[in-house]
């Protein structure tokens, strides 16, 4: 076994260890802040289930009516211009609104291509580079008040058209 797969092995249990010692040494109540820390996550969950509800049913909802095709076959013709194979742009619309509906919308593409596909590859790229924007916006930003999500969402819009643009690049100059 080389060092770094040593390290690899128990990098996660030694933070474990060491967390708890560093903060016993520095005298700090540790299980009192663990949980004083797991009561305050609870709190936030509590606060982000509507929000996180609401998302997901509107997810559902533009799924289940066929927007999404509709969308997509929309689209074909600027995406096809780009050299975006029409088989990725499921993922394309998808990745903004749901991390879980994107993953599954990739597993898909690698089950059907094959994952050394150039499909397949582009797929892993681009759910690696671009965010799920309207699932931050919305979870995120709705736990903590924040109602104004305009010039948040158009730059996050644009930074995933960024990454799906660079990961298109990107699986052309190494992959064709």
């Amino acid at each position: 076994m080389s060092l770094l797969d040593g390290l690899s092995l128990w990098a996660v249990p030694g933070m474990l260890a060491l967390i708890p010692l560093w903060g016993a040494i520095r005298r700090v109540p540790v299980y009192e802040a663990f949980v004083e820390g797991a009561e305050e996550g609870l709190e936030i969950a509590v606060k982000i289930i509507p929000f996180l509800v609401g998302m997901l049913t509107a997810l559902s909802i533009f799924r289940a009516s066929g927007a999404m095709e509709l969308l997509a076959s929309a689209l074909s013709g600027v995406t096809g211009a780009l050299g975006f194979p029409p088989e990725v742009l499921p993922l394309m619309i998808v990745r903004p609104l749901s991390g879980a509906g994107a993953l599954a919308v990739t597993a898909d593409l690698l089950k059907t291509h094959g994952p050394d596909s150039f499909i397949g590859r582009l797929a892993s790229i681009m759910q690696g580079s671009t965010d799920t924007t309207f699932y931050v916006l919305t979870v995120y930003f709705g736990s903590v008040g924040i109602r104004r999500v305009r010039y948040s969402a158009a730059v996050g819009l644009t930074a995933d058209l960024v990454g799906f643009l660079a990961a298109l690049y990107v699986c052309q100059w190494f992959f064709r």
